[in-house]
């Protein structure tokens, strides 16, 4: 079996197999997806896909890898055990309408046999048991056999094991074929199914070739794709026989660097084990958000950070560490990604931000802890939803650490109360804590599609009547409205405000066309066209013009004509964060 140590090493393995099978490498998007609410944070490498995976042409063709930096919350309670994360590496290669079960089985088994030269002895795979959105995956299992995985490594496992997406509430979804290692002691024997502490995952083919309604019905899409992932974590951790991702080289620093400040062994006890890989991985996913320029807040994606900073910072108490602490793990996690432009690029201002929010929980972080120890007392082991959310908005605690603490002494929160609590004040949304929204650009929406044209428009607008120096920092759009991010720094005026919403409404009246077009990004460059040229993305892109108004890379979709689009209206402008503001908007 190769031994790979360095992440760099196995992700450049990784993308040349498939280049050399064909596969164009595209560049990784940011944490925070563009247009898209159906998740607060890219969750897996086909997230930014989903438009190519709905039937769109992707300029750089149908085969494609890359490796996708992910941040995933839903199994936030789990993180601290062997192998759970919040922000890990994904590698993945794609097949949109063109090859599909044989082709991508054939690759992955290719990679993990002769690549990484693991025996077939230590591999055992599960295919979907079948149900009554699709039938039982007897060709997957057949395809692995006819490569020498063995009847009895081969186990069906219902949807809740092996079937992948969507990523939100609609989208492509589809039965998948896992591959586990095997981790246990002695020989390799049964399967994930039979002995399933024994087998740790490390790769996932999933055959994208249905797609999911809000009513969680499932259809046939025309187009079959193939999507797979393949931790960058847990494959180090494999490959150099380490039981826990947190044992590699990806961790240890992080880890060494707690052990010193809190002068506790990792290892030691079960307990204080549990809070230094916490510390690790929460610090880490921060450090990943802060490089984005997502500040701590009460809602969406500050929320997610706010909550990880301050788990972190409770867990450091609970191993003694007192003052700030999150700096210095900082200054190692920037040395384990010196590949990661904007972590680098944005250094200053991550370990500012950390900083701030360590000393503004600080205060609040006793009398919280003081005022749990009071209610839990009277409690009867359900804590409720009132003196829950009271712990939130007096003293900021998120919900995940008041039902932590509440767990260590065998309590319940009354979950339904609190999140009453929580839509009375609407301070925070059960949907927002979840990272999920409601819509997206998996519907691909005739509204959306209008919404997104208008955003075009927006940006040319401010940048034309307010300052040309402005460009997009992000943005969200639903049926009902859109929001746009852009660098400025002071409120706008409300004359401003009107000019621009009166600019993207003559352009509309003017019925401009909307047209795209497939070029070089250096082409796009040299024709001025608006976009955030930092490795995002590969050599050809889509370029949308709106008449001789607005010109921007974008992978749609939009409307044809500007007339489509009715009439434009700003209905909120807000600061967002430091030198950033917003406008949400709508059309009429």
């Amino acid at each position: 079996m190769k031994k790979i140590e360095k992440r760099e090493e196995l992700i450049q393995e990784y993308i040349n197999f498939f280049k050399g099978n064909g596969h164009k490498e595209i560049p990784n998007m940011p944490l925070v997806p563009e247009n898209d609410p159906t998740v607060l944070f890219t969750t897996a490498g086909m997230h930014p896909l989903v438009p190519f995976l709905l039937g769109a042409r992707h300029p750089s063709g149908k085969r494609l890898v890359n490796c996708q930096r992910c941040i995933r919350t839903g199994d936030i309670d789990s993180v601290g055990d062997e192998f759970h994360l919040t922000f890990f590496e994904m590698l993945g290669n794609w097949s949109l309408g063109d090859y599909f079960k044989k082709e991508a089985i054939d690759y992955s088994f290719d990679f993990l046999t002769k690549v990484l030269q693991i025996p077939i002895s230590m591999l055992a795979v599960t295919c979907f048991k079948g149900d009554k959105d699709a039938p039982k995956d007897t060709e997957s299992a057949m395809i692995w056999k006819t490569l020498g995985i063995k009847d009895e490594r081969i186990s069906f496992m219902p949807k809740e094991n092996n079937w992948w997406g969507p990523a939100g509430k609609t989208g492509p979804c589809g039965p998948d074929s896992e591959m586990f290692f095997y981790v246990g002691k002695g020989e390799p024997h049964g399967n994930a199914l039979q002995n399933e502490n024994d087998w740790s995952e490390i790769w996932n083919d999933v055959f994208m070739q249905y797609n999911q309604r809000e009513d969680k019905t499932c259809f046939e899409l025309k187009q079959k794709n193939v999507d797979t992932g393949m931790g960058v974590e847990r494959v180090i951790a494999v490959l150099n026989g380490k039981k826990s991702v947190y044992d590699t080289n990806l961790f240890m620093p992080i880890i060494k660097k707690i052990e010193k400040i809190s002068g506790k062994k990792y290892n030691w006890t079960e307990r204080e084990t549990r809070s230094m890989r916490i510390i690790a991985d929460h610090a880490k996913a921060s450090c990943m958000i802060l490089a984005e320029k997502i500040v701590p807040s009460n809602v969406e994606h500050g929320y997610v950070l706010r909550r990880l900073i301050r788990m972190a910072v409770r867990h450091a108490r609970l191993l003694g560490i007192e003052g700030n602490f999150l700096e210095d793990l900082a200054e190692e996690i920037f040395k384990i990604y010196p590949d990661y432009i904007l972590l680098n690029k944005n250094k200053l201002f991550i370990l500012d931000e950390l900083a701030k929010e360590e000393e503004r929980f600080e205060s609040l972080l006793s009398h919280g802890i003081r005022y749990f120890e009071k209610i839990s007392k009277n409690a009867g082991k359900i804590i409720s939803g009132k003196d829950a959310f009271l712990l939130y908005q007096s003293y900021g605690f998120p919900i995940e650490m008041t039902r932590e603490l509440a767990s260590e002494k065998g309590f319940k929160i009354n979950e339904q109360e609190y999140e009453q609590e929580c839509k009375n004040h609407q301070e925070l949304s059960r949907t927002a804590s979840a990272g999920a929204f409601k819509s997206g650009l998996a519907d691909n929406s005739k509204q959306t599609m209008k919404l997104h044209t208008a955003t075009h428009m927006l940006n040319e607008a401010l940048r034309r009547i307010v300052d040309p120096k402005i460009s997009q920092k992000g943005s969200n759009i639903t049926p009902e409205r859109l929001r746009f991010d852009f660098n400025f720094d002071r409120k706008l005026a409300d004359d401003e405000l009107k000019k621009v919403e009166a600019l993207v409404n003559e352009k509309i009246k003017e019925k401009l066309d909307v047209r795209k077009e497939e070029v070089t990004l250096e082409e796009a460059r040299k024709r001025g066209a608006q976009a955030q040229f930092e490795g995002k993305y590969g050599e050809k892109v889509f370029l949308y013009s709106i008449g001789n108004f607005s010109v921007e890379v974008c992978s749609g979709p939009h409307v044809k004509n500007t007339f489509e689009l009715g009439k434009f209206k700003i209905i909120k402008e807000e600061s967002s964060a430091a030198g950033i503001r917003r406008i949400k908007a709508v059309l009429e």
